[in-house]
């Protein structure tokens, strides 16, 4: 008898825990892969966790999370002068991984096309395949910033295209949509009717000027998308998987009846957590300068190493480097980086075939460590 279904044998471990895997076995290496932030959760929210505990909340919420925590996203979160009914259009999630199964649950029947980026984040492809979806991948490149293209997006538009996925800021890549842009793709999608999903979940952490709206904003588009955020990246809760969704009723509808069969709600403690996070948003601003230093520490390293060009990450926490002049593929040069000098970072190759050439450089250390892994990229690059 074959316990296993086909669906589960066709999953694979991501590129990025590959090279977690290999790192694991050799002490001083230099982590520059982790896509979270490296910092405690605030002890504000972690104050909260613990008098949700000593309050007791530690039971069921409801399928679609609390409605005080509901209420809190609608009415101070970046989406409060959106107007989304907390009650109906509103759903908590285990995370925003957590947030798109569900979607894509509720979402795909066979054979059902989603546009997807190429190069992003590894995880799209495996879940919408596995929800019996096929991912489309829309090429981007290095000349216009890995910005997806109107004219591009459009051209791979079929009869089965349901939907289309944009994350911006954007992972791997750390580029910002412009809105000249954004309002392009949000004039697609009402012409051939499709639905956006937009993940939202680095929209904290922009920087020299750059801004992040929300494409439900513009004409015709708050009925056809679906946002997804999490707290994760904007408090540093990564662990707490705490992240929800603001769309359409029908569809909430559906997500909260699937989340009620597969894991009843999030954790009650993080909720109420949540809710306290959500009035203290200079949290979010401290971990904002955080970043932009060491944004600004990992782009003048790199600057400095002949051999490596940067893109213009203006969001995230992400640069997308071209290692292409060395002549090996983005693997080998990862795995020789580990090998030779005890660094992580991840091949562009892993987030689709137009990241070859490229490295995924997360600046989620510390200054002293980020310092000390540019020096040793410096050495393996003039060994090279």
């Amino acid at each position: 008898m074959e316990w296993i279904n086909e669906k589960a044998k066709t999953l694979q471990q991501g590129a990025i825990r590959a090279m977690f895997d290999r790192a694991n076995g050799m002490t001083g290496v230099i982590s520059l892969g982790i896509g979270e932030p490296d910092m405690a959760t605030p002890a504000l929210v972690c104050d909260a966790a613990k008098e949700a505990l000593d309050k007791g909340i530690t039971h069921y919420t409801p399928n679609a999370g609390t409605l005080d925590f509901r209420k809190a996203i609608a009415q101070k979160s970046y989406l409060k002068e959106l107007h989304y009914d907390p009650a109906s259009e509103i759903i908590v999630t285990n995370g925003g991984m957590g947030a798109l199964s569900l979607l894509f649950l509720v979402l795909l029947n066979d054979g059902d096309e989603i546009l997807i980026q190429d190069p992003q984040w590894l995880n799209y492809v495996a879940q919408v395949a596995y929800c019996g979806g096929t991912a489309v991948r829309v090429p981007t490149d290095a000349a216009h910033n890995f910005e997806m293209q109107p004219e591009t997006i459009e051209a791979l538009i079929t009869p089965k295209t349901k939907a289309l996925m944009i994350n911006t800021p954007n992972n791997p890549t750390g580029s910002v949509m412009s809105a000249e842009t954004m309002e392009k793709i949000a004039q697609l999608a009402v012409k051939h009717d499709l639905l956006v999903i937009s993940d939202d979940v680095y929209n904290t952490l922009l920087y020299e000027g750059a801004q992040a709206p929300s494409i439900a904003g513009f004409p015709g588009m708050r009925e056809r998308t679906v946002i997804v955020n999490s707290f994760s990246k904007s408090y540093a809760m990564t662990g707490w998987r705490i992240g929800f969704v603001a769309g359409p009723a029908a569809i909430v509808d559906r997500m909260t009846k699937c989340q009620e069969n597969f894991n009843a709600c999030a954790n009650a403690p993080g909720q109420y957590a949540g809710a306290i996070a959500l009035d203290h948003p200079e949290l979010c601003e401290q971990l904002r300068q955080i970043f932009e230093r060491r944004r600004s520490i990992l782009l003048e390293g790199l600057a400095g190493i002949e051999g490596i060009k940067s893109n213009d990450p203006k969001g995230a926490f992400y640069v997308f480097a071209d290692i292409s002049s060395f002549g090996l593929s983005s693997e080998e040069f990862c795995n020789r980086l580990l090998d030779e000098q005890k660094v992580v970072c991840i091949p562009g190759s892993a987030f689709g075939a137009c990241g070859e050439g490229f490295i995924r450089i997360a600046y989620t250390c510390s200054d002293e460590d980020l310092h000390e892994a540019i020096a040793r990229i410096k050495a393996f690059c003039a060994a090279l």
